[in-house]
C-alpha cells in the first residue's frame, strides 16, 4: 500500500484519483490509502467539507472501476484533528482552545462524532481495514477534565494515567470497527511512550509502525511479541525538504523492505506528506511506483548500498534515480539535482528531520519576511548561489511544467531573501526610497508563485491554500514597502528595526515591541 495523504489541502478530482489508481495497480501496490482527516465529505460532518474535499461518490466510482486495489480509509479519531477543530461547528470539541490538534478524549459529544466518522466511512469504503488514526496525541491529559481522570488513574499504584485515557479512546473505538465485519488499524508511536495503553487494544487491531530515521524492527518488536499484526511505514521526505530527499528517502524506504521480509509483518505502507506548500504528487510518482516494484520483487532494488539515514550523508539515490530514468533522461537528471545535489548546497537545504524552513517561513506564517530573519545572510551568499547553480540547471532541464515549478519555486524563495536583505542593507543605510525599490520585484516573485500554485491546482489537485498564501505574501510585501515609505526616515522619531517593521504586528509608536515581549499577547 501507499498512502496519499488528502489533509495537507490537497483536491483531488475523480481524474486524479484515476491516476493514483492506475500508478498503484501497475506498480504492484494491493491497495491505496487515502489520508482523510477533514478532506472528506463525511455523511456526518457538512459542517466541515472545505472545497474541493474526496466526496463519497468520488470512492465509489475509484472502487468499482479497480476492484482489485483495496481503498483504505485513515481517519483521525483524536489526535491530528485540527481540520475539525478550527471550525465554527468543530471548536466544542477541541482537548485546548484554540491551540493544537487534539480534541478531547472526555467529551460524549467527540465520541458520538467519532463513531459517527467510523460509521460513514464504513458505509462507502469496502476495504478490510479501517485505520482510525492515535498518531502525534500530545496534549492528553491537558484540559481539567482529563487531567482530574489522570489523576484518578494514578491513585491506583503502577498505572500510567495517559495510556488509561488513550487506550480506553481507542478501546472503544477500534471495537466499533470490529463489531462491523472490519479490521481496525492505528498509528503505533504514542504505544512508546504510553505502552500500557496495549491493554485496552484488541489483538485484531493492525499497528502502522512508522519510522522515518531508522529501521522498524526494534520498534516494532513490542507489538509483534505482543502478538500484534504490524505494518512498516517508511515515507518519501517531502515534508523536511524543498521538494524530496532523495537518498534518505531511498535507504529508508530499503531499510524497511529489507525488515519487513526478516520479519514477517503484515505489510508495508509507503507515506507520502505534506506537499502543500507547493509539493507536487505529480512528481512523486516515479520514486512511488519504484517503491512499489520493489516491495513486490525486493531483488529489482539496488545491489549497491543506498545511502543511509545519517543526516550528513549526501550520496546519489540510484534506484530511485533509474525509476526516474525509466520516464527519461530529464526526469533522471532533474531528480538527481533537486533531490541529492541541492543537498549539498548546504545551510536551509541540508537533509534534517523536521519540516522544510524555507516552506515555512516564506509562506505558512503569512510573513514571508521570516525566511529573510533567520536565513536572508546565507542565501545571500554562497549557500544561495551555490543553490541557485542548481536549480538554474534543474529548471533548464525539467521534463514539463509540474517539475520545473518545483524548482522555479525554490528559486523564488532565494530571490525574495535576497531582494529582502538588499533592502536591509538600504534602509539600514538611511535610504528607504531605494530600500522600498528594492522590494519593489517581490510582488511579481508572489504573482508567478500564484500561477505556480494554480497549475499545481489543475494538473495534480494541489493545494488552493498555496494560491492564497502567494496572494497574502505579496499584500505583506506591499504593506512593507508603504511602512518603509513612511516611517524609514525617522518620522517616528527613531528607525525601528528592519525586523520590526516587517512584521505582521509593527504598530508605529510602538517602540518597545510590546506585542512581541509580552508573549501572553500572542495566545
Amino acid at each position: 500500500m501507499w498512502m496519499y495523504d488528502l489533509a495537507r489541502e490537497q483536491s483531488p478530482t475523480l481524474d486524479h484519483l484515476r491516476t493514483f489508481c492506475e500508478l498503484s495497480r501497475d506498480a504492484g501496490y494491493n491497495a491505496l490509502g487515502l489520508y482523510l482527516e477533514h478532506r472528506f465529505a463525511y455523511a456526518s460532518t457538512p459542517w466541515a467539507h472545505g472545497r474541493g474535499s474526496v466526496t463519497a461518490e468520488m470512492v465509489t466510482v475509484i472502487q468499482d472501476e479497480f476492484p482489485d486495489l483495496q481503498i483504505v480509509p485513515f481517519v483521525n479519531l483524536l489526535g491530528h484533528f485540527e481540520g475539525l477543530l478550527y471550525t465554527e461547528n468543530g471548536r466544542k470539541y477541541a482537548e485546548e482552545n484554540f491551540k493544537g490538534m487534539q480534541a478531547c478524549p472526555s467529551k460524549p459529544a467527540l465520541m458520538e462524532l467519532a463513531n459517527a466518522l467510523i460509521d460513514d466511512v464504513i458505509a462507502v469504503f469496502r476495504s478490510e481495514i479501517i485505520h482510525i488514526g492515535g498518531d502525534e496525541t500530545m496534549q492528553l491529559g491537558k484540559c481539567p477534565v482529563c487531567a482530574e481522570r489522570v489523576r484518578k488513574y494514578e491513585e491506583t499504584p503502577g498505572v500510567d494515567g495517559k495510556a488509561k485515557l488513550y487506550g480506553e479512546h481507542f478501546g472503544v473505538l477500534s471495537e466499533r470497527v470490529r463489531a462491523a465485519g472490519r479490521r481496525p488499524a492505528v498509528w503505533g508511536d504514542m504505544f512508546f511512550d504510553h505502552p500500557t495503553a496495549l491493554e485496552n487494544i484488541h489483538k485484531d487491531t493492525v499497528i502502522f509502525d512508522w519510522q522515518y530515521f531508522k529501521g522498524p524492527s526494534e520498534s516494532s518488536r513490542v507489538f509483534r511479541e505482543a502478538g500484534y499484526d504490524v505494518v512498516y511505514c517508511p515515507t518519501l521526505q517531502t515534508y523536511n525538504a524543498s521538494w524530496l530527499h532523495l537518498p534518505q528517502s531511498e535507504a529508508n524506504t530499503v531499510a524497511h523492505i529489507k525488515a519487513a521480509a526478516a520479519d514477517n509483518v503484515l505489510g508495508m505502507c509507503l507515506t507520502t506528506w505534506e506537499c502543500g506548500l507547493f509539493g507536487n504528487y505529480e512528481t512523486l510518482l516515479p520514486a512511488i511506483k519504484t517503491t512499489g516494484n520493489w516491495m513486490v520483487s525486493p531483488a529489482t532494488m539496488p545491489t549497491e548500498e543506498p545511502a543511509s539515514d545519517d543526516r550528513t550523508t549526501y550520496r546519489d539515490a540510484t534506484g530511485f534515480q533509474r525509476g526516474y530514468l525509466a520516464a527519461s533522461e530529464r526526469h533522471e537528471e532533474w531528480a538527481r539535482l533537486m533531490g541529492s545535489e541541492l543537498q549539498n548546497a548546504g545551510g536551509i537545504f541540508t537533509y534534517t528531520g523536521i519540516r522544510s524552513s524555507l516552506k515555512c517561513r516564506l509562506l505558512l506564517y503569512s510573513n514571508p519576511f521570516l525566511l529573510w530573519r533567520h536565513h536572508g545572510e546565507a542565501l545571500s551568499g554562497e549557500v544561495g548561489t551555490r543553490a541557485l547553480e542548481i536549480l538554474d540547471h534543474a529548471i533548464s532541464v525539467a521534463p514539463d511544467v509540474a517539475y520545473r515549478g518545483v524548482s522555479e519555486f525554490v528559486r523564488s524563495a532565494i530571490e525574495f531573501a535576497r531582494y529582502a536583505e538588499s533592502a536591509h542593507l538600504l534602509y539600514a543605510a538611511g535610504i528607504p526610497g531605494q530600500a522600498a525599490a528594492a522590494l519593489m520585484p517581490c510582488r511579481q516573485v508572489f504573482e508567478n508563485l500564484a500561477k505556480i500554485a494554480k497549475s499545481n491546482h489543475l494538473r495534480i489537485g494541489g493545494s488552493l491554500a498555496d494560491i492564497e498564501r502567494c496572494v497574502i505574501a505579496q499584500r505583506h510585501v506591499e504593506m512593507v514597502i508603504r511602512r518603509i515609505k513612511d516611517y524609514g526616515d525617522g518620522a517616528l522619531g527613531y528607525l525601528p528595526s528592519f525586523e520590526t517593521i516587517t512584521h505582521p504586528k509593527f504598530v508605529p509608536h510602538d517602540q518597545a515591541n510590546w506585542w512581541l515581549i509580552n508573549d501572553w499577547a500572542n495566545e
